[in-house]
């Protein structure tokens, strides 16, 4: 698809500073948009498919938002005008998802002309998958990275108009770009940037490579993009940057990440305030009383552990020990089996550490080489079988804490976020305690975004089954 605007005599220049210049290209990609609506005589639609963390999810909010203000509508399949993959390079598997999906949009465009595909997000970082879309995915049209998010508009404009693929991907940044419009997922729940980029470097994670070095957004932008959500209706904010305990440390004026949460405790309406992800190494005594005195800060760290083994995490280049690691809070966290070299020893470590800690929950993983990161060159890889086992083992020893853990609220009344229907039982509703555990208990649609009093009356082990206060306000039931 080739557009041109050259026959109009009313063109201005775009702006150089931003965001101004990328609301010019939304105006712009809005008009071209328009004629192309106008000869199919119909809407035109976008899907984005989202691959990977909260970071990635938080992303695709923001293309949304763009795509929206150019006059695209939102859909729920891949047959749509303009589909976005925004990619995960994490482990090795989110790579082949991608491939495997992309394959079939081909067919897809054939059968629609003006349809228009990009890829973006962290495995566009990585020369070599570049590469192999520009010889073997030759009718994707866009491809960026994970530094320009915000010039979507701006390679839309370039693609109409030259018929040509862009590819614009930028090895670092130390730009943050304020103000892009952004879709959220949920009107009551939003994730919220505070940094970007990692400067951690474990061996095993190719994230600092594909994200870049740390920078932290200022204090007041980050305050006064919530106070803009509260007054649309969020009631809790997520928080979220590689390393948020790292927040603040690149700023001219450096600010703590628990002065931030000071200060963003203060917005009115804002009723809870949750974070993602923590680094143990720096886990401070001050982020700790933080949590303590105030309320609107949710009672749930996620504090990826990774292996119990001091001698394996030095592996890892994780800067913390078993011993240091167990801080006494209720966590769920991250663990890795099967990197190079893991003995015996070190799994035992590692199931030492689960008992003692009674994770609430524990998102587990089999350890998988990424190209360009140390680990992946390391000797001694684990065999498939052994691996194997001591994952089944690990699972087990997760569940049996969990249940514990779980178990502690059974008779107790706490608020719950009530978030969507139940998938399995159309008459209960899902929400989350301030720790992050799911309860379902029954109620309709019009709960969805309330905080409900729920006295919990049976633990599942991840979960609980309760009953809603009987004194919460009629309205809201």
């Amino acid at each position: 698809m080739s557009c041109t605007d050259s026959d109009r005599t009313d063109i201005i220049l775009p702006p150089e500073n931003e965001p101004d210049r990328q609301f010019y290209y939304m105006d712009r990609v809005r008009e071209l948009a328009a004629d192309i609506a106008r000869a199919e005589g119909r809407k035109l639609t976008y899907h984005i498919q989202t691959f990977g963390c909260q970071m990635n999810a938080r992303d695709s909010e923001k293309l949304a938002g763009i795509l929206e203000r150019i006059g695209y509508e939102r859909t729920d399949t891949e047959e749509s005008d303009f589909v976005i993959y925004n990619t995960c390079s994490v482990r090795e598997n989110a790579n082949n998802r991608v491939y495997g999906r992309l394959g079939k949009l081909s067919n897809y465009k054939k059968a629609n002309p003006s349809m228009m595909i990009a890829m973006c997000g962290c495995m566009m970082q990585e020369p070599d998958e570049i590469e192999k879309i520009r010889k073997t995915y030759r009718f994707v049209d866009i491809v960026f990275g994970t530094h320009n998010i915000y010039k979507l508009a701006e390679l839309m404009y370039e693609r109409m108009r030259s018929g040509e693929t862009v590819i614009d991907i930028w090895e670092e940044t130390d730009r943050i770009v304020e103000d892009i419009p952004n879709s959220r997922k949920y009107s009551f729940k939003s994730g919220v940037n505070i940094m970007f980029g990692c400067n951690n470097f474990c061996s095993y994670c190719i994230v600092p490579y594909v994200r870049g070095r740390e920078r932290s957004r200022e204090p007041k932008d980050i305050i006064r993009e919530i106070e803009r959500m509260v007054a649309d209706g969020v009631k809790e904010v997520m928080l979220l940057g590689q390393n948020v305990n790292s927040y603040g440390k690149t700023l001219e004026n450096p600010v703590s990440f628990a002065e931030l949460l000071r200060g963003i405790s203060q917005i009115d309406g804002l009723e809870r305030i949750r974070f993602m992800t923590p680094h143990p190494k720096d886990l401070s005594d001050e982020l700790i009383e933080t949590m303590a005195e105030i309320p609107k800060i949710c009672r749930h760290i996620h504090l990826p552990l990774q292996s119990g083994s001091s001698r394996i995490l030095k592996a890892m280049n994780r800067h913390y020990t078993k011993e240091s690691y167990l801080p006494d809070v209720s966590i769920t966290t991250d663990i890795i089996v099967g990197f190079p070299g893991e003995t015996e020893e070190d799994f035992e470590d590692t199931l030492d550490v689960v008992r003692k800690a009674e994770f609430d929950s524990a998102f587990t993983f089999i350890y998988s080489p990424r190209v360009g990161t140390p680990a992946a060159s390391m000797p001694d890889r684990i065999p498939d079988e052994v691996t194997k086992r001591r994952f089944d083992g690990l699972l087990s020893a997760v569940s049996e804490g969990a249940k514990k853990r779980c178990g502690l609220d059974v008779g107790k009344t706490l608020p719950v976020l009530v978030e969507e229907i139940n998938a399995q039982d159309k008459s209960l509703v899902t929400g989350r305690l301030s720790n992050n555990t799911l309860v379902h208990f029954e109620g309709g649609e019009s709960l969805i975004g309330q905080i409900v009093n729920v006295r919990l009356t049976q633990s599942k082990g991840f979960y609980y089954i309760g009953e809603a206060d009987k004194t919460t306000d009629k309205e809201v039931m």
